[in-house]
């Protein structure tokens, strides 16, 4: 079945380089993709164990007369047929629209709140961070500017879970978009051996030998400079700890550590997310 991306507008400039983004990565997967074009600064969003609400910086309701316009001008730039649009049909408020959430995917800028203009390249908003947690669907965070990516990097690292998720993420795309995918382990407190462990009892070790072009695993050294070894044309796929105040601060520090050094599109998959490779 067609996966589908909800792309939410911005009609500026920035909005157009995360459109791009997202048209790209559909046309290179293989998904359709659904746009909401704003005409309130809120919606909601009803996942199965939470509600969450999003407020959205005035950017968001620029020039709404070209937004559309605007929108299948820059997907049909990239060979895709014309979008669908969503309509809002429920409101739980008179300004407060529901946005489905029955998507594959679902793109974001890595904040989408009133706060965004002063928040640094690192910093995952808080209303994304609620989205991941929540999501069935992996939430792909463009980069400032549009980029096509030649790979796909997974970052298996972490606890067992959330490394298997993001393997298991990579290995989908990997395969839907037909091209190599890379493995870096930063080992946080786990040996080469425990993430060999977690991949044979996942029954995944015959993928990461088969699928995976190579693994890199940075026993030592700092981050920055492990990191530099990610292709800059990768997609960078990892996964996000669970509910809990340490968790939390573990998805504050490791993946906001990880985005303020790599400038690569972000393919994120929360807790909820469910594999289907």
């Amino acid at each position: 079945m067609e996966s589908r991306l909800l792309h939410v507008f911005k009609n500026t400039p920035l909005g157009r380089e995360t459109l791009l983004q997202s048209a790209y990565f559909c046309k290179v997967i293989g998904a359709s993709l659904v746009i909401y074009v704003p005409k309130f600064l809120k919606f909601l969003m009803y996942f199965e164990n939470d509600v969450v609400q999003v407020d959205m910086d005035d950017a968001y309701l620029t020039s709404s007369e070209t937004a559309r316009a605007h929108a299948v001008e820059i997907v049909r730039s990239q060979g895709l047929p014309e979008p669908a649009f969503i309509e809002p049909k429920n409101f739980t408020a008179p300004l407060l629209p529901d946005i489905p959430v029955n998507f594959g995917f679902m793109c974001c800028s890595h904040a989408i709140s009133a706060f965004s203009s002063k928040i640094g390249l690192g910093y995952i908003g808080l209303r994304v961070r609620r989205i991941i947690r929540s999501a069935k669907f992996p939430v792909l965070i463009a980069g400032a500017a549009y980029k096509p990516w030649a790979s796909v990097a997974v970052l298996f690292g972490g606890g067992g879970h959330t490394a298997v998720r993001a393997f298991r993420l990579g290995l989908r795309i990997s395969r839907l978009s037909g091209l190599p995918m890379d493995v870096f382990t930063l080992p946080e407190n786990q040996t080469a051996e425990d993430y060999r462990r977690i991949l044979e009892a996942e029954n995944l070790g015959d993928e990461m030998n088969k699928q995976v072009r190579r693994w890199e695993i940075f026993d030592s050294g700092d981050l920055a400079i492990n990191l530099y070894r990610v292709p800059h044309d990768a997609l960078v796929v990892m996964g996000s700890p669970g509910h809990g105040l340490i968790r939390e601060m573990l998805f504050g520090s490791v993946l906001e550590k990880v985005r303020s050094v790599l400038p690569n599109n972000f393919l994120i998959a929360g807790p909820k997310y469910k594999s289907s490779m």
